[in-house]
């Protein structure tokens, strides 16, 4: 089959199209045959040399992909509903990019009805980080208050989607004025240009001085001082990446006083069970609002296979607004 694979730790180059052998299916996966692959920050994290696959996984890059199921373990399958021929998007620990791709039937869900492949791709990797963390650690509830950091990422675009599909009032921050209206654009309610306002004083502002209950955020480093400033009592703070840097100085005395909670999570090294559970709530809670058009995917870029560095080089300039694709043919 062909698979891009990096052919060294380095540039978007270093990404080429190879040939390698087809994946072996085993207990409770499924082999499926690749339409589209979705690109993400931890792709180019590999690439470079700084997020090894965990022990086990396949060494392509690739987090996520959706095709059709062409065999598997008949009695998994069965007791997910699921059958050779079906369409799904899948969730998976590597291997994404590559004509055939191995996945645990707990990872596994339907295309959303009325869903191209290229769509279906752009759903697994955000949608399951965002459930995982926005709604189950840091437990965002109807009517509370959530600042995204990065509205127009392909993390940012969904959990702007969610958190108002579910009930809750968002703020988004961007680095420009038209991913700001970007965001505004998705529902947010409020969008912050980072680079010209200062995010922890304009979300104390639009809160009347409470605060947020949560903050999702992918930079860490200087940000996380900034965050405990504004948030509310009882406030979660999420940390899913770590792209300002590991190290952070806060005021610990807020973190007394507000009763707060600061907590992160890294989903590509946990187990399938743990997986999987995710997929059932969304298949459950989330799937509906995608067929019923209140949560939409949003592609920024589609690219053939062939072109994996280019999509890359995309991602690492940080222009795009939502999710970056694979196709193969």
């Amino acid at each position: 089959m062909q698979a891009v694979e990096i052919s060294a730790f380095g540039a978007p180059e270093v990404l080429r199209l190879a040939q390698r052998p087809m994946p072996v299916v085993g207990a409770g996966e499924v082999l499926i045959r690749v339409r589209a692959s979705g690109v993400n920050r931890p792709d180019v994290l590999q690439r470079s040399g700084a997020y090894p696959p965990p022990p086990g996984s396949s060494d392509l890059p690739g987090l996520e992909v959706a095709g059709v199921i062409e065999s598997g373990d008949a009695d998994a399958m069965a007791a997910a509903g699921l059958a050779v021929g079906d369409r799904v998007c899948a969730l998976v620990a590597g291997g994404g990019y590559a004509e055939y791709c191995v996945a645990p039937v707990g990872q596994c869900l339907p295309v959303p009805a009325g869903f191209d492949d290229v769509q279906a791709a752009s759903l697994p990797e955000t949608f399951f980080t965002v459930w995982s963390n926005v709604f189950d650690r840091a437990r965002l509830q109807p009517g509370e208050t959530l600042l995204i950091q990065g509205g127009t990422s392909g993390i940012g675009v969904t959990a702007i989607q969610l958190a108002k599909a579910l009930g809750a009032r968002v703020i988004a921050t961007a680095g420009s004025d038209e991913k700001c209206a970007a965001c505004l654009a998705l529902g947010a309610d409020h969008a912050i240009n980072y680079k010209t306002q200062d995010f922890s004083a304009v979300a104390r502002e639009l809160t009347d001085g409470k605060g947020v209950d949560v903050v999702l955020d992918m930079v860490a480093g200087s940000y996380v001082a900034r965050e405990v400033e504004c948030l509310a009592e009882d406030g979660r703070l999420v940390i899913i990446a770590v792209q300002g840097g590991v190290k952070a100085e806060f005021n610990a005395g807020l973190v007394l006083r507000r009763r707060l909670a600061i907590t992160g999570s890294t989903l590509r090294p946990r187990p399938v069970a743990f997986k999987a559970a995710i997929a059932a709530s969304l298949r459950e809670k989330v799937w509906p609002l995608l067929e019923q058009g209140r949560v939409k995917p949003v592609i920024h870029s589609v690219f053939e296979a062939s072109n994996a560095a280019q999509a890359h080089v995309l991602m690492e300039t940080n222009q795009h607004i939502g999710k970056i694709v694979l196709t193969w043919a």
